[in-house]
């Protein structure tokens, strides 16, 4: 019994619910945005259900990578000519078309600079060529099934001046293969150079937080170009910010300084004194430098080998028999 009912008031919800309208599905309705590949934009891109008018042209696609909005209102009028009415809007006010694209970064382009003059000119490695451009470069937006890389129409350069002249062109790309891109600037082959990034004092010791690896001309040489290299060294001289380093920049920290008070360490063969002494120069670990000492008050050559010790090594002395020579004796029986 309570099964029957159930069963009636199911058949009467149903009779009650609302019949879907076919109509309303297929009503033509506006979308709030849209992306296009062509160079036009078609009514059935912005209109959904648009019937027999969807593949006709009605405004100009925006430029390839990028986007505009075109006014409700525009739309409408556009389209009514071709007898499609009664749009549902959705209150919109514009619709965001934009323009599909696949894009050649402006690092792609000097990459594929620096492959073109790799081994040519006497140049190097593609990742030793660093390219510097005379303005500033865009990103290339191409269509997005275009594909291959950039294909070199024309290239010049002067390794007296440094300058280079290139067009590319790209045969799947429609546009650019209509409007080749030329790039004019200067390249040269460059080396990995260290560089301090603040003042440095005399004697600081440089830090890995002191230091950066830029690129600088082959043409330059003596640079530093690994930054263990210099971790660990003083400063020679005061640094200034993005200095680049050369050996002759930088020296081991000194470990003593002039006048320091200093343990003289003697050591000879089965003997090792300890003394006082006062340094008389400073120096780095391993350097040789003069020492007083402070019982004697002379002055003894040592080697720093640790902070505040200087030791001096005893000197073998080579004996050398300075007697004269015997004179010989007569032989017997002579007179």
């Amino acid at each position: 019994m309570i099964r029957a009912r159930i069963l009636a008031l199911g058949f009467l919800a149903a009779l009650a619910a609302p019949l879907a309208d076919p109509a309303a599905a297929q009503t033509p309705a506006l979308r709030s945005s849209v992306t296009v590949t062509g160079d036009v934009v078609r009514i059935g891109d912005l209109i959904d259900n648009a019937g027999a008018v969807a593949e006709v042209p009605i405004f100009r696609s925006p430029d390839l990578g990028t986007r505009g909005a075109v006014a409700t209102d525009r739309i409408v009028e556009a389209i009514r000519p071709h007898q499609l009415v009664d749009i549902d809007t959705h209150g919109l006010t514009e619709v965001i078309v934009t323009r599909a694209s696949r894009t050649i970064t402006a690092q792609e382009i000097a990459a594929r600079v620096s492959q073109s003059l790799s081994g040519h000119f006497g140049m190097g490695d593609a990742r030793n060529v660093t390219v510097y451009f005379d303005r500033d470069i865009r990103d290339l937006q191409v269509e997005p099934d275009a594909t291959g890389e950039l294909q070199v129409l024309g290239l010049t350069y002067d390794p007296r001046t440094t300058r280079f002249d290139v067009t590319f062109d790209l045969p799947s790309s429609a546009t650019l293969h209509r409007q080749p891109a030329r790039y004019t600037g200067t390249a040269m082959e460059t080396v990995p150079a260290v560089t301090v990034q603040r003042p440095l004092e005399q004697g600081e010791v440089l830090k890995e937080t002191d230091l950066t690896v830029v690129r600088r001309p082959k043409t330059e040489g003596g640079v530093i170009g690994d930054i263990s290299a210099a971790v660990g060294l003083a400063a020679r001289h005061q640094l200034r910010p993005d200095q680049v380093l050369h050996t002759a920049d930088l020296m081991k920290p000194e470990i003593v300084a002039r006048n320091d008070t200093v343990t003289i360490v003697y050591q000879a063969p089965g003997l090792m004194l300890t003394l006082r002494g006062q340094a008389q120069g400073a120096g780095a670990l391993g350097d040789t430098i003069s020492v007083l000492n402070a019982e004697s008050k002379r002055a003894v050559q040592g080697v720093i080998t640790a902070p505040g010790r200087v030791t001096v090594s005893a000197v073998t002395t080579r004996v050398v028999d300075n007697a004269p020579t015997p004179a010989s004796q007569p032989n017997e029986g002579s007179e």
